[in-house]
């Protein structure tokens, strides 16, 4: 999106009585539990902190934005709570979810929501009119397969704008069968070793920018603080580092898609993304983002009719021989060949994404997995990319950055 001057006045406005009204929210309810009051319901906390907030000087001027907005901004609050809940009771599998925490207007990430109550309209000149705000411009990614019946405004650190639209969605038709099975094991040096041998270089995007962001950190560090200089200095380091990880999120899909389109089955190690962030490589393993790529291929097979699975993080790939099952002693990490007693000769990542592939179909054909097509949301933050962000290219090591 690209709001005007005046526009992006009143979306500021819109963003800030959202967060007003959410943390008075968040305030009310934690006196409530603080002085040992019944938990306040979602009707009565939407009179009180809406309302009636609005009737009060203090509050006066939440009347200048939608009154859907504010009332998106509590049932983003009812939602939280409600996620924490079922985290603490053992209703929300994976890992607890923290209880909501106060919004900031220093927060990256600043979001309003518009629902069909608002009446925000798509114009005929493909122009979006939001009530209070105006017919903003718009470069569209992809046309919208229906009627929308919600619109999410974000604006990012680099003082970005975009539309998220909720739209219901036909099932994807799956593509045509084939007999090719892939196991990828991934890495530092190389991104991803797959079973057939193809190695695809690891692009190291943070790494290549590396001295553009430091020469932009070192004039952010030289500005004075509260100035006018350092929050532009700010957006310049911001926009930096939204350049990369578009372009390390537009190659993850492109590398993604056509890994799914050429196998039937694609099977990959669970690794433990959030233990390695923790060690002395934490930086090497955010660069590479795994666990973002991992997610693209586990929804685009569901999508499309391919089958994915997870191979147990303390399965020995690597130190199986492929040939003979054999489990050798533990390597270091710069061996990157070795030989097995029984004769054969392995490199180091084929031989363990051979292993990933062969225990992924011995784990599969124990359960009776099969494929079942099921209608999978689009990838989180999932937005058309600049076609020249990165060149896809495949050569002999494999499939490079640029």
């Amino acid at each position: 999106m690209y709001p005007t001057p005046g526009q992006q006045i009143e979306l500021a406005k819109a963003f800030g009585c959202a967060r007003v009204v959410f943390n008075d929210g968040l305030r009310v309810r934690q006196e409530a539990r603080e002085q040992g009051l019944p938990y306040v319901s979602d009707g009565e906390l939407s009179q009180q902190v809406i309302t009636q907030a609005k009737k009060t000087e203090a509050r006066a001027w939440l009347g200048e934005v939608s009154a859907v907005v504010l009332q998106q901004a509590l049932a983003d609050l009812n939602t939280a709570y409600r996620n924490f809940f079922a985290s603490i009771s053992g209703k929300r599998k994976g890992r607890k979810v923290a209880p909501p925490r106060f919004r900031s207007r220093k927060d990256n990430r600043q979001a309003i929501r518009f629902t069909a109550n608002a009446r925000y309209k798509i114009l005929d000149n493909r122009r979006l009119r939001l009530p209070k705000i105006g017919d903003v411009e718009v470069r569209w990614s992809r046309p919208l397969p229906s009627e929308p019946s919600s619109v999410t405004i974000i604006r990012d650190a680099a003082g970005r704008y975009f539309a998220s639209f909720v739209v219901t969605t036909t099932a994807d038709e799956p593509l045509p069968e084939t007999d090719s099975e892939v196991g990828i094991d991934l890495g530092l040096t190389h991104f991803a070793v797959l079973s057939d041998g193809t190695k695809v270089a690891a692009p190291k995007f943070l790494r290549r920018a590396a001295r553009k962001l430091k020469r932009l950190q070192q004039d952010l560090f030289r500005k004075q603080k509260g100035s006018a200089n350092r929050k532009k200095a700010v957006v310049k380091v911001a926009r930096a580092h939204a350049r990369v990880a578009d372009t390390r999120r537009d190659w993850q899909h492109k590398l993604s898609t056509t890994i799914t389109r050429e196998n039937q089955a694609v099977y990959v190690e669970d690794l433990c993304v959030v233990g390695l962030g923790r060690t002395r490589l934490a930086k090497s393993v955010h660069d590479a983002g795994w666990a973002s790529f991992i997610a693209m291929l586990e929804y685009k097979a569901a999508r499309y009719g391919r089958t994915f699975a997870r191979v147990d993080r303390f399965f020995p790939s690597t130190r199986m021989c492929s040939d003979c099952g054999r489990i050798n002693n533990k390597m270091a990490l710069n061996v990157r060949s070795w030989d097995c007693p029984c004769g054969s000769h392995h490199d180091r990542d084929v031989n363990a994404a051979i292993n990933v592939r062969a225990a992924g179909q011995a784990d599969l054909n124990a359960r009776g997995a099969h494929v079942r097509l099921t209608s999978v949301p689009a990838a989180r933050r999932e937005t058309g990319t600049h076609p020249d962000a990165t060149r896809h290219t495949r050569s002999v090591e494999g499939i490079s950055a640029l």
